[in-house]
């Protein structure tokens, strides 16, 4: 095919042609002056820049940025843990849009705080402020260790335990702090333990009980002024469910794990209540929901239940991303 004929390029060069059309370079020592930086487009001031229905978005902002922020611990010192952060606030039908650096910047504002669920109300109410939102939200995702002892040779490990701090604020000017706390644990099968030991005293058949690693997903919403540890959440989880799958063991504490899961076994519904008789029983705690999932070793799909504690205006119990509870 004959150059002269070939499709005009603009940003790169082209045979019989000495320069692009548009040239491209960066300039590593621009500084922009205040005269410049004034003369920069901001879509904030576009007319008739909304495109769709001049409707109300209740959630519009940031998701999973990252990163490094101090972690109060119970009884010992602050750890540094990489943080995900969640920032959205509501947005009125006739704005436009939001500017999602000052999410960014809010937070940056205090990344050298002593986290707790705390930290994030005065996070809330300062880009509540930037953005002039009517409510807003933040969630910040972590995973959190707690040293384990085993069972009975004395060994010791860490346990991570996938954490959130979430604080939300309504137009109303309520401020309401939740923390989600997952807690992995083993689960024995009560039928299936019956009809074991019938099959070994009548038939003298050997048989092993089905058990399967299981999750359960905790949200508790803290009462005011009340404060709750991490350290406190694993505490009514393992008096609750007693058998919290295990770090780091020997032949000693295998053995006991399974003698654990004989004297605890439990079906998906017994999880629910057992956790649920240990989180009302907190007056710290105002409300909580807690969603179990066995991922049952006997079926090809699981045994999943939901249950909450039944405060008017709180939660409905209506959890189903009994997915994201797969470990």
């Amino acid at each position: 095919m004959s150059t002269d004929l070939a499709p005009k390029m603009y940003l790169h060069r082209t045979a019989g042609s000495s320069e692009p059309a548009i040239r491209r370079s960066y300039d590593a020592g621009f500084r922009v002056s205040p005269d410049y930086h004034a003369t920069l487009p901001d879509m904030m001031h576009a007319v008739e820049a909304i495109q769709g229905a001049r409707a109300p978005i209740q959630q519009v902002g940031v998701s999973n940025f990252k990163l490094p922020l101090r972690f109060a611990v119970a009884g010992g010192e602050p750890m540094v843990l990489e943080a995900s952060v969640t920032g959205s606030v509501s947005l009125q039908a006739t704005l436009k849009g939001i500017n999602m650096s000052r999410i960014v910047r809010s937070f940056y504002d205090h990344k050298d705080a002593l986290f707790t669920p705390d930290t994030l109300v005065g996070i809330l109410r300062d880009y509540l402020e930037k953005v002039e939102s009517l409510d807003a939200r933040v969630k910040v995702s972590f995973s959190y260790p707690m040293v384990q002892r085993s069972l009975r040779s004395g060994l010791e490990g860490y346990q991570y335990y996938r954490c959130a701090y979430e604080a939300v604020t309504t137009r109303e000017g309520r401020v309401r702090r939740f923390i989600h706390f997952d807690f992995v644990y083993s689960s024995a099968c009560p039928c299936s333990a019956e009809l074991t030991e019938h099959a070994r005293e009548v038939r003298g058949a050997y048989g092993i009980p089905h058990s399967q690693r299981s999750k359960a997903r905790v949200v508790v919403e803290l009462a005011e002024g009340a404060e709750v540890t991490l350290e406190d959440l694993q505490a009514h989880c393992l008096r609750g469910l007693k058998t919290e799958t295990q770090v780091m063991v020997k032949r000693e504490d295998e053995q006991a794990f399974a003698e654990m899961n004989g004297a605890y076994i439990k079906f998906v519904e017994d999880a629910a209540r057992l956790i649920f008789e240990q989180l009302d029983a907190d007056p710290r705690i105002r409300d909580f929901e807690a969603a179990c999932s066995h991922l049952e070793s006997l079926h090809s799909h699981d045994a999943v239940s939901v249950i909450c504690k039944g405060v008017e205006g709180g939660f409905r119990a209506d959890f189903t991303d009994f997915q994201s509870l797969i470990c």
